[in-house]
Parts: C-alpha cells; sequence; structure tokens
C-alpha cells in the first residue's frame, strides 16, 4: 500500500496567501522609501533650523544633501512606476522637522542619536526589501544597495560625533526607532 502523497510546500517562488503581487510589491517599496527620504529631510532641516550655525551644521547639511538625491531618485521612480506617494504625506512634513528641531533643542549629541537611531532602522528596512525584490527589480534594488551604504555612513557619523554620549541615549534611541518602525508601517499601507 502506498502512502498517501504529501501536499505540496510552498517555495519561495510560488506566493502566499496575503503576499503581494510583484508589481504592488514595488509601488509599496517606492512609496515607503519616498515618504522615509522625505521625512529624512525634513530631519536634517528641523536640525539645521537649530544647530545650523554651530559646528555641526555641515555634517548635517553634507547628510541632507544625500537624503535630497536619495529623494529625487524616488521621486523619478514614483512617475517612472505610477507609484502613488504616502497618503500620511503632511503627518512625514511635520513629525520630521519637529522630530529632528526636538533633538537638535536636546543638544548636538541628541541630534545625532536621533540620526543613529533613525539609520539603524532604515538599514534593517533596505536590508528587507533588498531580500523582497530579490532578483526581481535588479535597478530598483541596485538604487536601495547604494542609499542603504549612504545611511549606513550617516549613523556611523553620528556615532563619530557623540551619539551615544546623548541624554538617556538608550530611551531616545528607543522611542525614536519604535516611531521610525511605526512610520515605515504606516507608510506601506497608506
Amino acid at each position: 500500500m502506498s502512502e498517501p502523497a504529501l501536499p505540496p510546500q510552498p517555495t519561495r517562488n510560488r506566493p502566499l496567501p496575503g503576499d503581494l503581487s510583484p508589481r504592488s510589491l514595488v509601488e509599496r517599496v517606492i512609496r515607503v522609501d519616498h515618504a522615509g527620504e522625505y521625512g529624512a529631510k525634513r530631519i536634517y532641516q528641523g536640525q539645521l533650523a537649530v544647530l545650523g550655525q554651530k559646528a555641526e551644521g555641515p555634517v548635517i547639511r553634507h547628510m541632507l544633501e544625500q537624503e535630497l538625491r536619495h529623494l529625487e531618485a524616488f521621486e523619478k521612480l514614483m512617475v517612472e512606476r505610477r507609484a502613488r506617494p504616502s497618503l500620511l504625506f503632511p503627518i512625514w512634513h511635520v513629525a520630521g522637522f519637529a522630530l529632528g528641531a526636538a533633538t537638535a533643542l536636546m543638544g548636538p549629541k541628541a541630534a545625532m542619536a536621533c540620526t543613529v537611531a533613525v539609520e539603524e532602522v532604515i538599514d534593517e528596512h533596505y536590508r528587507q526589501q533588498m531580500h523582497e525584490l530579490a532578483d526581481s527589480e535588479p535597478a530598483i534594488t541596485e538604487k536601495i544597495e547604494i542609499f542603504r551604504a549612504e545611511e549606513v555612513e550617516h549613523r556611523d557619523t553620528g556615532l563619530a560625533h557623540g551619539a551615544e554620549q546623548a541624554p538617556a541615549y538608550p530611551v531616545l534611541s528607543s522611542a525614536i526607532k519604535a516611531g521610525s518602525r511605526l512610520a515605515i508601517w504606516l507608510a506601506e499601507r497608506f
């Protein structure tokens, strides 16, 4: 007597219930990354509003310039791929600036702690996206890898400028990371 056949096992190539279509996945990646780069732009603008004339100003300006290039690339992709922006764009506009200004008001080290926390979450996020896109979108994956490397550079810059010496660093870092993860979750969906 033969044994009953086992049900087919899901493979990496077979979608599971709830998986996004390839087009929907790309649209979500573009939408959330556009929102994130816009939020980063606003964080650095908030930090510059407070620290722009201080010693940290040039360092923050350099990071802002890189974020502006990232943002421009995702804006271009939005048009090319007909992806919609996040519906929560007004929130990212205000919240990003407020986070940047608030941490800068706490001092340069707190501003750098903000950078480190945000960039650590973005590093994880971009790595996950590269895994999800795999080989299906090499041009987008390549952009994400380049941008991820620059985000890691921002994290390292923040650490080199005393982020871990900020007041209540573990609490501040944890709160900013939680907020960043929530923002990603929301921007993926809305």
